[in-house]
């Protein structure tokens, strides 16, 4: 039987089950399914958003079971904040809101980044997929829904700035997981008074899993997966 891992790296627009799903095919399409199950058992340790690409860490037979202590794993992300607008979902989906003309300095920026690393306090964003009385956060916002989420303790290991041209700010970020980038992208905008929003997304690395080794689910095959598959 197939018990183990496969880094994937999800494109812009697929949803992290599209990732799941088209693995699981694969595995079903070249007879690779030797358990008595009719689904083969496909996981996952972190939900990406369809706007967000990246390490989407995909866990395969019994695996899936370890799900629960693989997904605290600390999370790396390449982003790039967008500053003097806020957008209701935070990020470029939603609907924008002009905050402010003003351009913070390089420095400004860095000495921000600087405190925000550590621990702190985070409350999540509406439109996330936390559950509240059985339902989750987003459907009931997209409802015009008023969600109360309580903060919870988050850890920024390291910030590293990349790059900035106004509006854009391009950095790195390792945080601990749970984390929302979004959420600390609004929480910078406040802090920088300028307002600010999720531009894009992309995660660079899992623990120590690395996107350098993942593989395209594109065009995924039964005897690529095998290639691919690792054990921990």
């Amino acid at each position: 039987m197939m018990n183990g891992l496969l880094l994937i790296n999800k494109p812009q627009g697929w949803t992290s089950f599209d990732a799941v799903n088209k693995v699981r095919r694969a595995i079903e399409a070249s007879g690779l399914n030797t358990t008595n199950r009719k689904r083969f058992p496909v996981g996952h340790t972190g939900t990406l958003d369809p706007l967000a690409e990246g390490l989407l860490v995909v866990l395969l037979g019994d695996y899936t079971r370890r799900a629960p202590e693989l997904v605290k794993a600390s999370k790396t992300y390449e982003v790039v904040m967008t500053l003097g607008q806020t957008s209701t979902t935070g990020d470029e989906e939603g609907e924008k809101q002009v905050v402010s003309d003003l351009q913070p300095k390089l420095y400004t920026i860095e000495e921000v980044f600087m405190s925000f690393v550590g621990d702190s306090m985070q409350t999540p964003p509406q439109y996330s997929a936390i559950k509240v009385n059985g339902q989750r956060a987003y459907k009931l916002a997209r409802a015009g829904k008023k969600v109360e989420l309580e903060p919870r303790p988050i850890h920024v290991a390291r910030m590293l700035l990349l790059s900035y041209h106004y509006p854009d700010v391009h950095f790195l970020v390792e945080v601990s997981s749970g984390t929302y980038v979004r959420a600390l992208i609004e929480d910078m905008g406040k802090a920088l008074t300028t307002g600010a929003y999720m531009k894009s997304l992309k995660r660079t690395k899992v623990g120590n899993y690395d996107i350098r080794d993942a593989i395209s689910p594109e065009n995924i095959t039964g005897e690529l997966i095998q290639q691919n598959m690792r054990s921990l």
